[in-house]
Order: structure tokens, then sequence, then C-alpha cells
């Protein structure tokens, strides 16, 4: 299991973070609560020269779910949307947009999701068709995190025809290029999300990311650092579930007992803390993994990871509620603010069915 002081450091931050992030508003991104992240460092860390370690990531994105998921959601998308960037782009690319990301003056977005095409890669339609030093870009972004108002994003579109994972490239897009159009969704989670229409939008080729057509390699080598960690935000989430269950069922008390004295409330509890510790095993695991650089059990790890933990973390919340009754259900409290946070990371970056796949394959192609 991991090292706590990171963790903990992470949610102090958190902690202190809570009344900017309340301060927002749902559905739109926070451009003072991007700042304050800026400011205390911690884009600093996931920014770092060499790539920040994905062990480190998962203890971060697990501190601050704790006690506050919009700043863990910001400093995230934050990651996911600027890793590419960091790692991939021109010295001249880096150059403007590095110093603003860290900062947090500026947002990111990761732009891979289409309305045809989510999980399934091959099928991205977003066309980028040459033209002079360029590329015109043509097509939709949707359900895309801190869309439509993201600074910079990297996008993932077709240069090759027919060519599945093979013919997609990445961009860096500064969104105020012209020929971008925005969309908001409004959905059941409070954070920011929506897309883009690209109408013609001119892209310089010293925007690539890495080489022309192997933009899959991009996407894979960013998702595969962030799936883990999205099994520490679920890990944290589940964690600040069990804290608030476990104390209601220390205090509240029915036909004179304290409701922990009951099997019907205490096993469902034990069950969740069971399963909150295989979690954290898993999780920082695919972390550990990854950072070897040479485990070929990544993938399988990474997905096991995930569904795990996001599960878990569904579970935990429900339980959460089911304990404290009605009170759960209150829509000022915690519980409510994590019904609502919980059930999205079962679906982005890979749904659990997806999950599920890919642990199949791996298992049947290693034979264990």
């Amino acid at each position: 299991m991991p090292e706590l002081s990171l963790i903990e450091e992470a949610e102090r931050l958190g902690q202190a973070l809570v009344p900017v992030a309340e301060g927002g508003t749902p559905g739109r991104v926070n451009r003072e609560l991007a700042l304050a992240l800026g400011a205390s460092g911690m884009f600093d860390r996931i920014f770092k020269e060499e790539g920040v370690a994905a062990v480190d990531l998962c203890r971060i994105r697990q501190g601050l779910a704790r006690v506050c998921t919009e700043a863990e959601t910001a400093l995230a998308v934050q990651g996911l949307g600027g890793s590419p960037i960091h790692l991939n782009a021109t010295s001249a690319v880096r150059e403007r947009w590095m110093p603003l990301l860290r900062s947090g003056e500026a947002v990111a977005a990761f732009a891979l999701t289409e309305p045809g095409a989510g999980s399934d890669v091959a099928n991205l339609a977003l066309e980028a068709v040459p033209d002079g030093d360029g590329y015109r870009l043509n097509g939709e972004k949707r359900y895309i995190s801190n869309a439509p108002e993201a600074d910079v994003a990297t996008v993932f579109a077709r240069t090759t025809p027919d060519a599945g994972a093979r013919g997609v490239t990445a961009f860096v897009v500064p969104i105020d290029t012209g020929g971008i159009s925005p969309m908001h969704l409004d959905m059941l989670s409070p954070h920011p999300l929506g897309g883009w229409v690209f109408d013609g939008a001119f892209v310089p080729s010293d925007h690539v990311l890495g080489e022309i057509d192997q933009g899959f390699r991009v996407a894979m080598q960013t998702l595969d650092m962030f799936r883990p960690s999205v099994g520490a935000f679920a890990l944290g989430m589940a964690e600040a579930a069990l804290r608030i269950a476990v104390e209601h069922a220390a205090t509240r008390e029915a036909f004179g007992s304290p409701i922990s004295e009951f099997q019907g409330v205490s096993h469902q509890l034990a069950d969740v803390r069971t399963a909150i510790e295989a979690s954290g095993h898993l999780v920082y695991s695919a972390a550990a993994a990854y950072d070897s650089g040479k485990d070929e059990t990544l993938t399988g790890k990474a997905a096991m990871a995930k569904v795990h933990a996001t599960e878990t973390a569904q579970h935990a919340v429900d339980v959460a509620i089911q304990v404290l009754g009605a009170r759960g259900l209150e829509s000022d409290s915690t519980l409510a603010h994590l019904y609502k946070e919980v059930r999205a990371p079962r679906i982005y970056e890979g749904t659990s069915e997806i999950q599920r796949n890919i642990i199949a394959r791996e298992m049947f192609r290693q034979r264990i």
C-alpha cells in the first residue's frame, strides 16, 4: 500500500480548496480553482520534466478526492489534456503553453470522444485535411471535460481514411482558433463537460504531437498513465463515503443500541472496507507497473484497477446512503454530492465493460 504523506498533503490541500470549489458555477470551468491549484504547486508535480510518476498521481488524486472532488477533477483533466503537450509537443509549443498550464492561467482538455466514437478509437471521424503547412479540422468532439471553455486541447483527428487506429494523429489546438464552435452539455455530474464543432479550423504542422498517423500511441501513452489514477479518484470517494457511514453508524441509535451493532449494517460496511482495501492494492500495483516501464501486464492491471475501484466506489456510496437513510438523501449533503460524482468514472476513459474486455483479452493471451 502507498505511503501516506503525499495523500495526506493532497487531502489537506483539498480541504483548503473547498471554499474555492464551492464558489464556482456547477458545470463550468472554475478559473479560480485552477489558479489555486497552480499556486499550490500541484500542477508542477504532474508536469515534471521527466513526467509524473503514476504512483504519485494516484496519491494526489486519492487525497483530493477524499475531501474535494471538484479540485480532484480540475487537476486530473488539466493533467490529461496537458500531458500530451508536455511530453510530445515541439519545444516552441511547450514554451507557449506549459507555463500557463502549470500556473493554472490556462485550462486544457483531452478531446478524444466523438458522437459516434468513444472507446472505439478506430472509428474516429473528425478529419484533418492537409492544407499548405498545416491541416484543416472538420467534425465534432463531444463529452469532453473542460469543453467548451478550455483554452487549449489535445485533439485526435483522422489523417488517413480507412486506416483505423493507425490513421489517427494528435494535435495541439488553441481553442481561439477560427472555425471552432462551442457546445455546452448539462450532465448529471457537476463538472464542466461539452464539445466543439470544427469547421475548417487550421492547425499548423508544428502543432502535431508525435508523428503523423501515430496519435493512437499518444492517446494510449496518456490513458495508460491516467487510468490507474481514475481508480485512485474512486478510492478517495469510497473512503469519504465509508467515513461518513461509519461515524453515523457508531453514533446513531435505534431500538436502544448504536446501529453499528446490527449485523445488517456492520457487515455491509465491513464488505465495503474490504473492497476498498482490495481496490487500493490493485490501483497501486497498476501504477507501479506503469512506473517500471517494463511490465507487460500493465494494460490488464490498469483495467482491473479501474473497474474494481470505480465499481467499489459506486457501491460504497450507495451503502453509505442506505445506512444514513433520509439524511443521506439531503440535496446539500456530502453523500448526495458523491452520488452524482461517482457514476461518471465507470464510463469515462473506458467503460467498465471495456475494462472487462481488456482483462479477458489479456487473460486469454497470457493463459492465466
